[in-house]
């Protein structure tokens, strides 16, 4: 039972208890991780804050603001849409309805473009299907690059434009589809051409855990059988990419050995993947002749 101190207030600390319970039961990864998230977006507090006072309480109203976190958790909502930002490469991020979010595989790929411009100065990078922003803003904060994105979504447009002001970066945003906007670009101007598109197929869509059915299906959707960005990505904006410069991919499970295939019918040489802490090819990319 949570210890009740009067009837307007409830010690949190044990409060967090029982939510985590509640959490465990409802299958949900992690659950003393999310139950603290979610306090200490409704009272205003840290870990530190229950440690130096492990009597704190919380009014009826803040109560109520967490119990209605918690019961959106247990429906199924990503944690990080409850909390309205989440962090990718120790940069944060706000996210929400209708942005896919950063996660740790996509750092992988970042990785693999940040070692790529080491050898470019002063380079000229495109971001495809750019979303929240996070690759675009952490290359532009991590580099000198001159970085440019590419999204289509009109729910995730205000979070990339967000993202960019938040991080105090300079990215330049093209509004508009990679299907159709690239003769809007100039051939043979880009350093790198980098991309986390959509790669699962349509019919393990509606078969994905619970939460990731919040996120924008166009953010996920990659076609029949997965591919259809990455067929369209080599084939029609490669020639945007200058004579040695770079394409690079997010991947899902398996497809390393396709998108290389893809790449190396266009010319690509010394296509490389690089390995997420799973063992699975995460990325890959490779040098236009």
């Amino acid at each position: 039972m949570v210890r009740i101190l009067s009837k307007m207030v409830v010690v949190i600390k044990e409060l967090l208890k029982k939510t985590k319970d509640k959490f465990d039961k409802a299958g949900i990864d992690n659950p003393a991780f999310n139950s603290l998230c979610l306090a200490e977006k409704a009272f205003k507090i840290t870990q530190k804050d229950l440690i130096i006072n492990p009597d704190l309480t919380a009014s009826d109203d803040k109560l109520a603001e967490f119990e209605a976190l918690v019961n959106r958790r247990i429906g199924g909502e990503p944690l990080q849409y409850l909390l309205g930002e989440w962090e990718f490469y120790g940069y944060k991020f706000k996210v929400g309805e209708g942005v896919l979010i950063p996660r740790d595989d996509t750092e992988v790929l970042l990785r693999a473009c940040l070692d790529i411009l080491k050898t470019k100065p002063k380079a000229k990078v495109l971001d495809l299907c750019s979303g929240s922003g996070a690759l675009a803003v952490a290359i532009a904060k991590e580099t000198s690059a001159e970085v440019y994105a590419v999204e289509k979504s009109e729910k995730a447009l205000p979070y990339l434009y967000e993202n960019i002001k938040l991080n105090n970066t300079k990215v330049n945003v093209i509004e508009g589809d990679i299907f159709e906007c690239c003769e809007k670009f100039e051939d043979g101007d880009f350093d790198l051409i980098l991309s986390n598109p959509p790669y699962i197929k349509s019919s393990e869509i509606s078969t994905l855990q619970k939460e990731v059915g919040f996120e924008p299906r166009m953010a996920l959707d990659g076609g029949e059988d997965g591919y259809d960005f990455y067929r369209f990505i080599v084939k029609d904006w490669s020639r945007k990419l200058k004579s040695g410069g770079t394409l690079a991919f997010e991947l899902g499970e398996g497809q390393y050995e396709p998108v290389k295939a893809l790449m190396k019918a266009e010319e690509y040489k010394n296509i490389e993947g690089k390995l997420d802490f799973g063992g699975i090819h995460r990325a890959v990319y490779g040098t236009l002749s």
